[in-house]
């Protein structure tokens, strides 16, 4: 079976910014902003992406208000994901759990690269 490089996580919904598809945070974070997940669920929700916060870089095309102005979108390095796919499984369960539509994608060419560090890239078409 070929491995490939990337992988990227993502809703069926389209994002305003990139005009993409959503990625895992913002596909949860849309149910949290809607009044859809429990209370327990929404604290699920921000402890994981704490440890996010904490532990993944920020790339800095988000700028200080998220207001990514190239339209970027992240995709995760499959050599070094394994950490970060279990520290987001609980994110998973939440769409399961809701029936919420996502997709893992993989890929060799995510698009034009703009960013990367140890876990990620970050790219424009």
């Amino acid at each position: 079976m070929k491995t490939f490089k990337y992988m990227r996580i993502q809703g069926r919904e389209t994002a305003y910014r990139t005009q993409k598809p959503v990625g895992i945070f913002i596909l949860n974070w849309r149910r949290i902003r809607d009044g859809v997940y429990s209370k327990e669920d929404a604290e699920l929700y921000d402890s994981t992406h704490k440890w996010f916060l904490e532990n993944l870089p920020v790339p800095p095309f988000y700028g200080k208000d998220n207001e990514n102005p190239d339209g970027a979108v992240t995709w995760f390095k499959t050599e070094n994901a394994d950490m970060m796919l279990e520290h987001i499984e609980p994110l998973f369960g939440l769409l399961e759990k809701y029936n919420i539509p996502y997709d893992v994608v993989y890929t060799d060419s995510p698009g034009k690269i703009i960013y990367e560090d140890d876990f990620q890239v970050g790219v424009i078409d």
